[in-house]
């Protein structure tokens, strides 16, 4: 334990591995490479209903559980259901984060330029369930007296939050996740933690930078295109004619603290569920509320239809997230020179 008034050991821990502690490589406008790797959480799921990694959802001895809906109580990471989601929460983010940014002896990770974490939380806005949000109540405008019989139901977006790692090229990636550090132990972990990841690489562009890159709150939306537009056509009119229109609103600079888009353009391995993204949106908040009322806004409304216009709002989708810093060595962060 630490004495009072003792400043505590931060030997081995991830806090050294971001502002104001660890070591600043500087900034880029240059278009980084991101690994923007979406997670679903180990859990009881029927392998119907919610797709899974083979080898993933371990037992105690490493041994994947094969119908965990029937064996619950087998799952390593927690046995016991109504402990489950805040088990694997807190897991993701005080476990396997400082495992990923840890370096063991022989290893090195300096190439990962950026690593945060984007926690789902489902009390923030969704495409499922989005603000206003309103009363129950009856014809005559009474709270109903039967809730009970009236719990909407709910409505899981296909994932639980996504890793969001950057990289200064692509031939960092492998000379981090080639080690045998990642390529065997760090697997070992999402294979405890994860029922399914996707290994997607994408090139990020930041429209709004972040002014300390320490935003609580993001909007994360995963756009799939509308039939006939190529993806190269859908990136190009949404990083050159539709993220001027989000950048230009008022409600935007009233808002959104960092605005950045993800143009997926290959991957690390075979990814079929993870191809089927063609972009991926990051708006960054000070607060769940700003997030609410950005999204009320007669301005989003706007941004929303042009969106309309190029992906597909029937298979897309957006939720609301906590974002956890684990590693940043960019300072300031800047917008990038986009393609023309």
């Amino acid at each position: 334990m630490t004495a009072k008034n003792e400043a505590p050991d931060l030997a081995g821990s991830d806090v050294l591995q971001r502002p104001p502690h660890g070591r600043i490589v500087g900034s880029t406008t240059k278009p980084l490479i991101v690994t923007p790797t979406f997670v679903s959480r180990t859990d009881v799921t029927p392998e119907d209903d919610r797709p899974h990694d083979a080898g993933s959802g371990v037992n105690r001895a490493g041994q994947e559980v094969a119908h965990p809906d029937r064996h619950p109580s087998a799952l390593a990471l927690e046995p016991d259901q109504n402990y489950a989601f805040e088990h694997w929460d807190e897991y993701w983010r005080k476990v396997h984060g400082p495992k990923f940014a840890y370096a063991e002896p022989g290893t090195t990770n300096d190439k990962v330029l950026r690593y945060d974490q984007v926690h789902r939380i489902a009390s923030g806005p969704s495409s499922a369930f989005r603000p206003p949000y309103r009363a129950m109540v009856d014809g005559e405008g009474r709270l109903v007296g039967d809730p009970a019989a009236r719990v909407p139901a709910y409505r899981r977006p296909d994932w639980d939050g996504f890793a969001y790692i950057a990289y200064g090229a692509e031939e960092d990636i492998e000379a981090v996740l080639g080690q045998e550090q990642y390529a065997k132990r760090i697997i070992a972990d999402e294979r405890t933690a994860f029922r399914m990841v996707t290994r997607e690489v994408a090139r990020e562009f930041i429209v709004i930078p972040s002014a300390k890159h320490r935003d609580p709150v993001s909007l994360v939306k995963i756009h799939r295109r509308r039939p006939g537009l190529s993806r190269d056509a859908f990136q190009a009119r949404w990083l050159n004619e539709h993220a001027d229109l989000v950048a230009g609103k008022p409600a935007t600079a009233e808002y959104v603290r960092r605005y950045a888009q993800l143009h997926p353009f290959g991957s690390t391995q075979e990814d079929p569920e993870g191809s089927k993204i063609d972009g991926i949106s990051v708006l960054s908040f000070a607060s769940l509320n700003d997030v609410e009322d950005y999204l009320v806004t007669a301005d989003y409304a706007a941004i929303e239809a042009s969106e309309a216009e190029l992906a597909d709002p029937e298979v897309s989708e957006f939720w609301t997230a906590l974002n956890y810093g684990v590693i940043n060595r960019l300072v300031p962060e800047l917008a990038t020179e986009r393609r023309g």
